[in-house]
């Protein structure tokens, strides 16, 4: 299953020579303390992968030897990525490939095929935006406006995740909430086709095209949360992402234009016509950037709020489609 229940989670951002950062669609800012969660590897995958069966590794990829190669290749987090590529891989085959492309550069998530996103194991394809850790926090905000949202109405939430990537946001969504009308979208020929494995398994229905305009028309002007995990690296920042990020992402999730917030503005823009009365947009960007999003929610007519997390380091706005014919535009 694309999107089954994991004690692993997934942090984003990693580089070879460099401490692992949860970074968002940002630059990276701050360390995270293991590869693909908050906590290396518990007992309980250990345990679940033994009871499976433990690959016979040959003496040239035992543990040890796993822990070298990736040391020599500059992965900070060796050991905790030894455990996780032995516990994956089903053959010594397997395990000395995933050994050679995570000691190539290759981000664990696409080696290994998954990444853990707000307690689901996401399937993450070659090519495809890696979930960040951070953007759970965006979840639990999307997550607690949603049952608002039931609670107000008979009907079903309906709920949008555009610049969906893997999908993972809308899984989170389609999975934590009751009665939900799931829809998402993205550019990437490649990122649909992953977020269709992931959605589709929570009963979503995911579109390629631009933003909203491959959304069923039907839709317009009844969602009652809208996420946009919108790219917000600022296009001379780009260079500065991790090599993980720069060479194995498509730059489309990863640059935001001039100042980080093209695609921001755009979704903005479109997003009252999108949204029921009452209903959110949450976007996540940087805290240097929230001054002008906050600017650019209210210019389009949405009530706008910041939402902060230090330890996530996450910077959330919500925009709201007033109920009635007040207008917030300045």
């Amino acid at each position: 299953m694309p999107t089954q229940r994991s004690s692993l989670s997934s942090t984003r951002g990693a580089s070879h020579g460099s401490s692992r950062v949860s970074a968002g669609n940002a630059a990276p800012h701050a360390s995270s303390p293991s590869p693909l969660g908050s906590s290396p590897f518990p007992a309980a995958a250990s345990s679940a992968s033994a009871s499976a069966g433990s690959i016979a590794v040959p003496p040239a990829l035992a543990r040890p030897a796993v822990i070298a190669r990736l040391r020599a290749a500059g992965c900070v987090f060796a050991e905790d990525e030894a455990e996780l590529l032995v516990s994956a891989a089903r053959t010594p085959a397997q395990l000395a490939t995933m050994v050679e492309r995570r000691s190539l550069g290759l981000p664990l998530e696409h080696v290994v095929g998954w990444a853990e996103f707000h307690g689901l194991r996401v399937t993450v394809d070659p090519g495809v935006f890696v979930p960040r850790r951070r953007t759970e926090f965006l979840v639990g905000r999307a997550v607690a406006l949603g049952r608002r949202a039931a609670r107000a109405t008979p009907d079903r939430t309906v709920v949008v995740d555009l610049c969906c990537g893997s999908g993972a946001v809308g899984a989170a969504l389609g999975t934590a909430l009751d009665r939900v009308e799931l829809y998402a979208a993205d550019i990437e020929p490649a990122a649909v086709r992953c977020a269709r494995r992931n959605i589709g398994a929570v009963g979503g229905e995911v579109y390629e095209g631009d933003l909203f305009a491959p959304l069923p028309a039907a839709i317009r002007g009844r969602i009652d949360v809208l996420v946009a995990n919108v790219p917000y690296v600022p296009s001379e920042e780009v260079g500065l992402l991790p090599a993980e990020a720069r060479e194995h992402e498509p730059l489309v999730a990863l640059d935001g234009g001039a100042d980080g917030l093209d695609v921001l503005r755009r979704v903005t823009a479109a997003a009252p016509q999108w949204l029921a009365p009452g209903g959110h947009l949450l976007v996540e960007t940087s805290e240097r950037q929230a001054d002008r999003a906050v600017e650019t929610f209210a210019r389009n007519g949405l009530i706008p709020q910041v939402a902060v997390s230090d330890e996530w380091y996450a910077t959330v706005i919500i925009g709201t489609r007033p109920r009635r014919g007040r207008d917030h535009r300045q």
